[in-house]
């Protein structure tokens, strides 16, 4: 018996018992449905992160006082805490004696920010950042009109802002801002250039805050955060190519323990990271809840397993006269075997089919309510497709193994 007649055969004996196939499709599709829906409402968000926390340059790193993400103890938080600030000193020290970089900047920051244009003014909820010409390259934050802060605002601490581009936005619907006057927090300051939109996934704050120079922040804002701690600088390295990176933060490592006076025995009091650390750290936090709706979901698919022997076993016991008639007119073992075994990888596959279908419809629900972007992980289609095909073949051998061995005279009397 060819293989098609065998495949058309396990169709029609499907199809003969639908109440019963559709009772077995709904452990299958139960299954695979939690997985899918899981993995792919995680792959949108990771998609929507993964954007969200690539804000640094494929070859820029950042070295900072505290930590670049992820869940702490409270311990670990106190630790950190009472590290040592970072200083502008620092990046002078890795601009001069890592020659694997080429762009070093600085960075302080500050919150709740107020800016005011005429009787416009904003919400208290404005970042600022003091910082270097490097800002804009080392962050991908380009500039869309006027232009950014220079080594001479640095130098002489000059009254300048380039504002995120919804800041600009909010303040000058109209009217174009540069070389406007503006306030912060009461300070007057001249608009010398806005950056690009760009967006967050997230619906955070990357074109909610502005840029001056890291000599004026000092100036204002003084050594002191507003909880009492001292300012820490942030420091953010662009290596001269993506083959140098790993040399620009091994060399910026030592630099930096060298100068805090580190002992080869003592831990880094400093973090080093990249787009990928940040990336890797937001993996390590959703990898316990991927395993987690596998193993929820190879569980269903087991009792789906095990629902499909039985009822493989209970249609033997119904069609015993079928298999013992098709024996007596030459249908070999294989043959029994080949109808039986796809019956049960069919039924399994029309199961996972659907099951992909629902658990990408569940998964995308994400994209509705959120700015997320649909995803489909197309590598589930294929995973949820072979694993049923598993299913089939471990639950449907054993049915169709008896099935092959019945004896044609015994089957031909069976009542």
């Amino acid at each position: 018996m060819r293989f098609i007649e065998a495949f058309k055969m396990a169709l029609v004996a499907i199809m003969m018992n639908k109440l019963r196939s559709i009772l077995t499709l709904v452990g299958i599709i139960a299954g695979v449905a939690s997985i899918v829906a899981v993995m792919t409402g995680i792959s949108v968000i990771q998609s929507a992160m993964e954007k969200e926390l690539s804000v640094l340059g494929t070859t820029t790193f950042q070295v900072q006082k505290w930590a670049s993400g992820g869940p702490i103890s409270e311990e670990e938080r106190r630790k950190i805490a009472d590290r040592r600030p970072l200083s502008v000193e620092h990046a002078d020290a890795i601009r001069e004696l890592v020659e694997s970089v080429d762009l070093v900047g600085a960075e302080l920051w500050g919150y709740q920010r107020v800016l005011q244009y005429r009787n416009i003014k904003t919400e208290p909820n404005i970042q600022m950042c003091g910082g270097t010409p490097e800002y804009s390259p080392n962050n991908t934050h380009y500039i869309e009109f006027g232009r950014t802060i220079s080594h001479e605002d640095v130098k002489v601490g000059r009254s300048v802002v380039v504002l995120g581009h919804r800041v600009a936005r909010e303040l000058f619907p109209w009217t174009d801002p540069i070389n406007k006057k503006i306030k912060i927090d009461g300070r007057r300051f001249k608009v010398i250039g806005v950056f690009e939109e760009k967006k967050s996934a997230m619906g955070g704050n990357f074109d909610n805050y502005t840029l001056i120079p890291i000599t004026l922040f000092k100036r204002i804002y003084g050594r002191y955060r507003e909880d009492g701690r001292r300012h820490s600088v942030n420091i953010t390295v662009n290596a001269k190519s993506t083959e140098l990176l790993e040399d620009a933060i091994a060399k910026t490592r030592l630099v930096m323990r060298i100068e805090r006076g580190l002992k080869p025995n003592e831990e880094d009091d400093f973090t080093i990271y990249t787009n990928q650390s940040n990336i890797d750290t937001f993996n390590d936090v959703t990898g316990g809840v991927k395993i987690g709706a596998f193993i929820i979901g190879i569980v269903a698919l087991i009792v789906a397993g095990i629902g499909i022997m039985n009822i493989m076993l209970v249609s033997i016991t119904e069609r015993t006269k079928e298999i013992g008639l098709r024996k007596a007119l030459g249908a070999k073992r294989k043959n029994i075997l080949t109808q039986f075994l796809l019956e049960a990888i069919i039924l399994t596959n029309i199961g996972g089919f659907f099951g992909v279908l629902v658990g990408f419809g569940l998964g995308n629900i994400v994209s509705l309510v959120t700015p997320f972007n649909a995803h489909v992980p197309l590598q589930w289609i294929l995973g949820g497709l072979i694993f049923c095909t598993s299913v089939g073949i471990v639950f449907g051998l054993w049915p169709a193994m008896i099935a092959s061995k019945l004896d044609p005279i015994e089957s031909l009397r069976f009542e």
